[in-house]
């Protein structure tokens, strides 16, 4: 019942601002009652305007509730509304203590948010080694946002050797996953690093990449 009662708000939040649903309401009761699922979908109804009127302060509002019962998405959105000021007053060590407790909850996005925020010295001291720890266990788990950022680390040889071969297989792979704006940013990225390497340098990237998907099936 619980897991028929998620896709009922689902769908209710799904449909638009209009949708203001007996789904809703039930959604909201839910939540209301501390169940951490209905607060997460109700936060995410507020921020992005679906179901209810935008509101991301209320959005915040609702992923804390959740965040703090350990559900791991709402960490890592209450993280990133700590770190865009969205919401919440903008604070980049509240940021990375909420995307920290996602990470280690194994949430591929806030390891990616983590690794950035060490990568660019925001709330921590700047940590390139420790940037690429998250980076790599994120892009492991096949997030396209790691698979660039990590790209470029091997790219540069920042707290990594500096590895054509390596960088050009994550940015394939990034590239392959990642649409508009950024697949062009990884296209352009990966073809840089192409454009210096030996014609048996990239048949070896692009051999990795193959074998990498390989043995990580995307989810349908």
């Amino acid at each position: 019942k619980p897991l028929v009662a998620a896709v009922a708000v689902l769908v209710a939040l799904a449909v638009g601002v209009q949708a203001q649903t007996p789904q809703i309401d039930a959604a909201r009761a839910r939540a209301e009652q501390g169940d951490a699922a209905a607060q997460f979908l109700l936060a995410t109804g507020y921020a992005a305007g679906r179901g209810v009127p935008q509101d991301y302060a209320e959005a915040m509002r609702w992923y804390r509730l959740a965040a703090v019962q350990g559900h791991a998405a709402a960490q890592g959105f209450l993280g990133t509304g700590y770190a865009t000021g969205r919401g919440v007053p903008q604070d980049d060590a509240e940021a990375v203590r909420w995307f920290r407790l996602a990470a280690d909850q194994g949430d591929a996005r806030a390891m990616t948010n983590l690794g950035g925020m060490y990568n660019n010295g925001r709330g921590v001291p700047q940590d390139y080694a420790e940037a690429v720890r998250w980076f790599r266990l994120a892009a492991d788990q096949g997030h396209p946002g790691a698979q660039l950022q990590l790209g470029a680390m091997y790219a540069a040889g920042r707290s990594v050797p500096q590895d054509d071969v390596q960088a050009h297989m994550w940015l394939n792979l990034a590239a392959s996953r990642l649409t508009g704006e950024d697949r062009e940013s990884a296209v352009e990225a990966r073809d840089l690093v192409a454009g210096r390497m030996t014609p048996d340098d990239l048949s070896e990237a692009q051999r990795l990449a193959r074998e990498w998907d390989a043995a990580h099936p995307r989810e349908p």
